[in-house]
């Protein structure tokens, strides 16, 4: 893999908001992650209209696929399945930051969208969550 190839992976830091299990398979967390706020490109009534996208240093994203924003249209939220149930407890992930790869093209699992995936360390066949040392923005980029 080159660098250049490397680049096309848009990964973010996103905060965790609400995690639950997903009914009826023992694996799998249904995820709603906070990714910011929405960029809108003008503050006139028109752009309330437009779907939220990316901060400015994102342009080479295509349309931001899966991208939702809650009722104000002022947070980019978006809804991520990960097979991690056996290793964590949904409450336990609820308010921590952990980075993401955003821009894969959604995907259905047991009928949900996974709108993202979540990084981990496979330690011994476990999965090990990654999360910053301190703090940052969410929607910041990792690269």
């Amino acid at each position: 893999m080159t660098i250049e190839d490397f680049k096309k992976l848009e990964i973010r830091i996103g905060r965790v908001v609400s995690a639950q299990k997903v009914e009826n398979a023992d694996k799998l967390l249904k995820l709603e992650v906070d990714f910011g706020p929405a960029k809108q490109d003008s503050e006139d009534e028109s752009a309330k209209e437009t779907p939220p996208r990316w901060p400015a240093e994102s342009q080479d994203s295509s349309d931001g696929g899966g991208i939702c924003a809650n009722e104000n249209n002022s947070r980019i939220i978006r809804q991520i399945l990960s097979g991690i149930a056996q290793f964590y407890n949904p409450e336990d992930l609820i308010g921590k930051e952990f980075p993401f790869v955003v821009n894969l093209e959604p995907r259905i699992i047991r009928g949900l969208e996974s709108q993202g995936m979540i990084l981990a360390v496979n330690e011994g066949g476990k999965a090990v969550l990654l999360s910053p040392e301190k703090d940052v923005q969410e929607g910041s980029a990792i690269g």
